[in-house]
């Protein structure tokens, strides 16, 4: 998407397309975790990573920018819950070096989006 293009959905935002494959990337990588944590760890990550997009795709549907921010400030909460569960997985043994590096390098682009997407939010609600 150029930066001339309108954004009509939640979809069309940057921040949620680089966290919908940050879902991805864990629900494909959790696949592989142990039959036992289907419950417990895989579950985590899921509903955390999935929570991350959800909270974007909410905020961006509500009104006022006060309102806004508040999901996207829980978006933010989500993420960082997921990226401590990504280091559990890591000291447990459930995760390959390339799997948890990829996981790595999709949450820190997340988070980094995600940051700029909140102050351009605050910016906004500062200034109206």
């Amino acid at each position: 998407m150029n930066e001339n293009t309108k954004i009509k959905t939640f979809t069309d935002l940057k921040v949620w397309q680089e966290g919908h494959k940050l879902v991805v990337l864990i629900y494909k990588i959790t696949d592989k975790f142990p039959a036992k944590e289907t419950y417990s760890l895989t579950d985590q990550m899921r509903r955390s990573s999935a929570s991350i997009t959800a909270n974007l795709a909410e905020g961006f549907g509500r009104h006022g920018y006060k309102e806004k921010l508040q999901f996207y400030f829980l978006s933010q909460g989500s993420l960082l819950e997921l990226k401590n569960f990504i280091l559990i997985a890591r000291d447990v043994g459930y995760l390959e070096p390339k799997d948890f590096g990829s996981l790595v390098e999709q949450s820190n682009l997340t988070h980094q989006l995600l940051q700029g997407f909140i102050q351009k939010t605050k910016y906004i609600l500062n200034n109206k």
